[in-house]
């Protein structure tokens, strides 16, 4: 297995990671909680989800072969939030996602290497990957902030949880020292 298959494998299960840090603050969530907002010039979960079901869809569509930045996408409206329920938001969530699963599964070590364009300008494949790994995770991170501030001490941690640290740890000894 070549460096590059190794670093698309890795890639993918990042990717699965950040998904499921993202379902895993839904499941702790009810239709109020999806729409809230700390003020006005902050976005509920839903409109984050609506906008990354656009990027993700603008930039893995043909990721290859045409701009990341598709001619169809209108980035301002995604910020307008008509996500109707929770269940609609789901769905927008798994649209994207499918794309990009689709589009990373049919890339090979050699494509790393190959420009694409977002916006007209020139980037590596591995770079745009790279751009859209970052933006995906401070995006879902920005979902679980406003998980975690909206169930307050009924949050379920998504990783390891406060004052756990020591027993993790042993756990992942006894787990990989065998």
């Amino acid at each position: 297995m070549t460096l590059g298959d190794k670093y698309l494998r890795i890639l993918k299960q990042r990717f699965v990671q950040i998904k499921e840090q993202g379902e895993g603050t839904f499941q702790q969530l009810n239709e109020s909680d999806i729409h809230w907002t700390l003020n006005e010039a902050s976005n509920s979960i839903a409109v984050i989800v609506k906008h990354l079901r656009g990027n993700m869809l603008s930039r893995w569509t043909d990721f290859l072969t045409t701009d990341g930045e598709k001619s169809n996408r209108h980035r301002d409206q995604e910020f307008i939030n008509t996500v109707d329920s929770k269940q609609h938001m789901l769905t927008l969530w798994n649209e994207g996602w499918s794309v990009l699963f689709t589009a990373l599964e049919q890339l090979t070590a050699t494509d790393l290497q190959k420009n694409v364009r977002i916006r007209e300008q020139p980037i590596l494949v591995l770079d745009a990957i790279e751009r859209q790994l970052a933006h995906y995770a401070s995006h879902v991170g920005q979902i679980m902030l406003i998980g975690k501030q909206r169930r307050g001490n009924e949050w379920k941690s998504l990783s390891i949880p406060k004052g756990k640290s020591e027993e993790h740890l042993k756990e992942m000894k006894q787990k990989y020292n065998k």
